[in-house]
């Protein structure tokens, strides 16, 4: 039961994590896309236009899957020290 508890417990955490990480994540990026419109305006587009495509391509793109890592790295290293002590 009190296995149960810890990884429930644990899986909370990484979600709280996961939820800041991945908030962080986003609004860097909305940064630098504001940044770049900024410095450089694209003629024909607006500069919500310009955020919104970039926000989408963020959406599909490598880093916001690697954000996933963090459900999958930590109990892999704790299940690691677990067999390796025992």
């Amino acid at each position: 039961m009190q296995f149960v508890r810890l990884v429930l417990g644990g899986f909370v955490i990484l979600g709280v994590i996961y939820i800041c990480v991945s908030l962080y994540s986003r609004s860097v990026r909305r940064e630098k896309l504001e940044n770049w419109w900024d410095e450089a305006p694209v003629d024909g587009m607006t500069r919500e236009a310009y955020i919104a495509e970039g926000m989408a391509k963020y959406e599909v793109g490598l880093r916001r899957k690697l954000i996933w890592l963090i459900f999958v790295i930590p109990p892999l290293v704790v299940g690691t020290i677990i067999y390796f002590i025992n």
